[in-house]
């Protein structure tokens, strides 16, 4: 089961920081000027085998201004959306009536919380203690998120609260998540696909604001549509539905087999497109683009539909693309038998013999360059994991490999594999010499010929 987690508290007690910590990323702008956070940040974390949405939000705060007014009301938002909160005070300090208020208003909620107490690397945190222990918090965890106190602790903490993977419904079969820009057809396509009225379909775009399960059977096979809220450009600076449409969207993405990325077809793909495409991509799922609405085309629109630039770029090369029609039912049997074939594609793991038979023959076709004056030496490869497809190669050189070289094995393996629109992942490891540090012992045979020879060797 994916959850998210969101972060609050009153500007400048250190949430920015912890985000950044906690996601092991700096995405997050870092300063001592409160309030500087306005938007929600979105990243994942992953504890105990179990990845989550974790969402920063911008401080909660008194001023009277639409601004800050704004600011608190998408804190709200988040804390009433995800399944846990991290409540951050400043422990340098005492609690302030806001502090307060929050721990209120959170209560109310009646949502799991973990009370967390900033910045106990400094002097002055008993009156902090004092102020929590006054409103019966005697829970709470002392952390410092600049200098990484009590990160451990409060990792220990979330993996007893997070569900457990074991909880994902197994009845669904196969999950295929339906994405796209908003009025690209993703409702219309699902309904047809499985002959059933499930989804309110509107010409008015953002009709669908959730993500929306619909299970059916094929052949005896279960599988199960997911469709989502059409992606907005800007979906990070709007409020409350357009931005939670967004992160349920990432979750049925997360949650998913195979992302079928609908796009109209008449208007192509567009620069959102691509940004939501990169998205899903660096989530390592597969994904097939489905050209929609081909039956509003004209016979040479139709076959100018691949002429645009953005079709013919090298990003989306390595992608299936195929003309469809929601509305009409076009290339559905087609499109299904495709989709099915990437999910059993994506979740095969390989063997090494197989995986070196094909490392043999691209060695032999292009022999690798000269790295920093030594000879780059590709010794073997072997299978490392799913969703992407990550293939590990052992070489004398892990790092400094030319980008043109690592881009030859990644095509060279895709083709040979078959891995048309699955991620592919090739990472390189430095080999040890098995003998470097060993020494050879000579028995006492082998040190009186050796000196045999040296006699010879000096006459």
């Amino acid at each position: 089961m994916f959850t998210s987690i969101a972060i609050i508290g009153r500007p400048n007690v250190g949430k920015s920081t912890l985000f950044n910590k906690l996601t092991k990323t700096r995405q997050a702008i870092v300063s001592d000027f409160p309030g500087l956070t306005k938007d929600r940040n979105y990243g994942y974390i992953s504890l105990g085998g179990i990845k989550s949405f974790i969402i920063d939000t911008g401080g909660i705060g008194k001023d009277e201004s639409n601004i800050s007014q704004d600011i608190s009301d998408q804190a709200w938002i988040a804390a009433n959306e995800c399944n846990l909160i991290l409540f951050i005070l400043d422990g340098s300090e005492n609690l302030t009536s806001e502090d307060f208020n929050i721990l209120v208003k959170l209560r109310k909620l009646n949502k799991t919380f973990i009370t967390l107490l900033n910045k106990s690397d400094k002097l002055s945190k008993q009156g902090a203690i004092n102020d929590i222990a006054s409103k019966g918090i005697n829970n709470f965890i002392e952390i410092s998120a600049e200098h990484s106190r009590g990160i451990e602790e409060l990792k220990k903490r979330l993996i007893k609260l997070l569900p457990e993977e074991t909880e994902e419904r197994e009845e669904e079969g196969k999950k295929i998540a339906v994405l796209g820009r908003p009025n690209a057809g993703k409702s219309t396509f699902i309904n047809n696909f499985i002959k059933e009225d499930r989804l309110i379909v509107s010409e008015v775009a953002g009709t669908t604001i959730d993500a929306i399960r619909i299970p059916f059977s094929i052949d005896g096979n279960d599988f199960t549509f997911i469709d989502t809220a059409g992606i907005r450009k800007g979906y990070k600076q709007n409020h409350k539905v357009e931005y939670f449409s967004y992160v349920r969207a990432m979750h049925a993405v997360e949650e998913s087999d195979v992302i079928l990325f609908l796009v109209d077809s008449k208007e192509s793909l567009v620069d959102q497109d691509l940004k939501l495409i990169n998205i899903i991509t660096e989530q390592g799922k597969p994904l097939l683009i489905g050209l929609n609405k081909v039956d509003l085309l004209t016979k040479s629109e139709r076959s100018q539909i691949y002429d645009t630039k953005r079709l013919q770029s090298n990003f989306l090369q390595d992608f299936i693309k195929l003309e469809v029609s929601g509305k009409k039912g076009i290339g559905f049997k087609r499109l299904f038998r495709i989709l099915n074939s990437i999910i059993k594609k994506s979740q095969t793991n390989y063997t090494t013999a197989l995986l070196n038979k094909h490392l043999n023959k691209f060695i032999e076709k292009s022999a690798p360059p000269s790295v920093s004056g030594r000879q780059l030496k590709l010794r073997y490869v072997h299978f490392g994991g799913t969703k992407p497809t990550t293939l590990i190669i052992h070489s004398n050189q892990d790092k400094k490999i030319p980008k043109n070289y690592q881009k030859y094995l990644e095509n060279s393996f895709r083709e040979a594999l078959g891995l048309k629109s699955i991620q592919l992942r090739i990472i390189f490891r430095k080999s040890d010499n098995p003998f470097d540090g060993k020494v050879n012992k000579l028995t006492e045979r082998q040190i009186k010929k050796k000196k045999r020879l040296m006699k010879h060797v000096k006459k």
